[in-house]
């Protein structure tokens, strides 16, 4: 395991990583040893990159395509709204894209040193999830489509890609145009968002950051080595710690509200509320309106949401009970926010969930734009009881429902369960799901619940939560609703497992 020794059996001073998803791959390595550096690719060509409006341009990495090649191809042609440049090193696809783009202007490239260049000059591109494109994209702010990722390297770069929302990933030939027709509707709200999202992954100056890091260590003194082991085993290397990071079910609520907006808890009183019942993990997720909206500003009036200003302030409040809540509870406190995106009918009415943030964010931003900002946090974007709810306590939110097509690539999953209402369509949709009480007082512990089997640990929830496997629902009932008498959990029912 990363740590005093490293892979290869050798002490290690530093780890250089690209950026925070991958330096969460090393939980039992001091920070301090672990630099975010960027990619080590040659950084991005600035001012060659055309405006959309002069019409797209996609660049197609026909390396890796395999038997799929020439139905992607044809494809691609198809597709007029686009200029097409193609990359090969291979002779018979070079044939077949001569053949088949007679009457288009097609530009072939074989020479696979211009790729930078070629990267800095087109809108997206198409290509396999390997490494050195994956690297190359997204330094240089060009959105990768990986088009069927088949080994593991491919396969977890594009699941990095899903997950930051920098790009698409299509395993068939008409997918990937659909992907460039969403990536480029209303003038490339998508495609701008994708590339926003992609700075957090890699740095535009990571190679020459790495190799003065590396300079500058190597006029140091030397440091104090460990020891060399020659030839390693497993039964060699220190034994990962055991305890909370062993996979175990976890009973979670990631939708909960305080005094901070309408709830009648505090935060303080929240975490007790929940740790004395056993819980594994929380997410505080008070409303923050759009202020830019009519009824925003209304609802601002009342008290009942966190002021725009206090965005800050309210963060670091929960910040500071997450301690108490895992010292005396051992259970996980995160940080939210519950958008409202209220309009003056159901389906012009959105409230979005951003669960684990870390900062404030804008709240007038548009959908598309809140849910890269969450991202950027590494934080989840979770659609609020996003179908009709058959209660009398709030009002539909539909807009994220009717736009599900839009949506469900954004979004890391969609609330299939909401206090006492299950949303059938969201399963039959099979979209990814949790379940949440959207807690306001006492009574509302009776209610859908999310069950995990994962460690306990806040990325390994949300990487749970993003792959959907391993994730239930249970109704949960309590027999009480005071703070102070002794707690006993009912059994809980499950259904709907993935």
């Amino acid at each position: 395991e990363p740590g005093e020794i490293g892979w290869d059996g050798a002490a290690v001073d530093a780890f250089i990583v690209p950026n925070e998803f991958a330096a969460a791959a090393l939980p039992q390595t001091d920070a301090a040893r672990i630099r975010m550096l960027g990619y080590p690719v040659l950084g991005p060509m600035e001012g060659l990159r055309p405006h959309l409006a002069r019409g797209l341009r996609v660049l197609w990495m026909a390396r890796g395509a395999g038997r799929k090649g020439p139905k992607l191809l044809e494809r691609l042609l198809a597709y007029e709204n686009a200029s097409l440049t193609v990359v090969t090193d291979d002779a018979e696809i070079s044939t077949l894209v001569r053949e088949a783009s007679v009457g288009r202007e097609v530009e072939l490239v074989s020479d696979l040193a211009r790729v930078p260049a070629l990267l800095a000059r087109h809108h997206l591109v198409v290509g396999p999830a390997e490494t050195a494109l994956w690297q190359e994209a997204i330094v240089a702010g060009c959105p990768l489509i990986a088009f069927r990722p088949d080994t593991a390297a491919e396969r977890a770069n594009a699941d990095l890609l899903q997950r930051a929302n920098a790009g698409g990933v299509a395993e068939r030939p008409k997918e990937v145009v659909e992907w460039i027709e969403r990536a480029t509707r209303d003038d490339g709200r998508v495609l701008e968002l994708w590339r926003r999202n992609a700075v957090p992954l890699g740095q535009p100056h990571g190679a020459e950051a790495i190799v003065r890091f590396l300079l500058e260590q190597a006029a140091a003194p030397p440091v104090p080595r460990l020891p060399t082991l020659p030839n390693p085993s497993a039964d060699k290397l220190p034994a990962r710690p055991r305890g909370d990071d062993e996979k175990k079910l976890l009973l979670c609520d990631l939708h909960t509200h305080t005094t901070w907006s309408d709830g009648k808890l505090t935060i303080s009183e929240l975490v007790d509320f929940y740790g004395q019942r056993g819980f594994d993990c929380i997410c505080v997720t008070d409303h923050l309106c759009d202020p830019d909206r009519l009824l925003g500003r209304l609802v601002n009036l009342t008290g009942l949401v966190i002021p725009p200003a206090e965005v800050g302030r309210y963060l670091a409040a929960i910040e500071r009970e997450k301690k108490r809540a895992w010292a005396q509870y051992k259970m996980l406190l995160l940080a939210g926010i519950e958008f409202n995106k209220d309009g003056y009918t159901p389906k012009t009415s959105a409230h979005l969930l951003g669960v684990d943030l870390r900062e404030p964010i804008d709240p007038t931003l548009d959908l598309p734009a809140l849910i890269g900002e969450i991202h950027a946090q590494g934080g989840l974007a979770i659609a609020s009881h996003p179908h009709e709810i058959k209660s009398e306590w709030g009002k539909n939110t539909l807009y994220l429902w009717e736009h599900v097509d839009e949506f469900a690539p954004l979004l890391d999953a969609w609330e299939i369960a909401n206090r006492d209402d299950l949303f059938n369509p969201v399963g039959l949709r099979k979209l990814p799901f949790i379940a949440s009480s959207d807690f306001h007082k006492p009574k509302h512990i009776h209610s859908w619940k999310t069950l995990l089997w994962c460690e306990k640990d806040p990325e390994a929830i949300k990487q749970c939560i993003r792959l959907n496997r391993d994730v239930s629902l249970t109704l949960y009932r309590d027999h009480r609703f005071g703070l102070e008498e002794r707690e006993e959990l009912a059994a809980p029912a499950l259904v709907q497992v993935r």
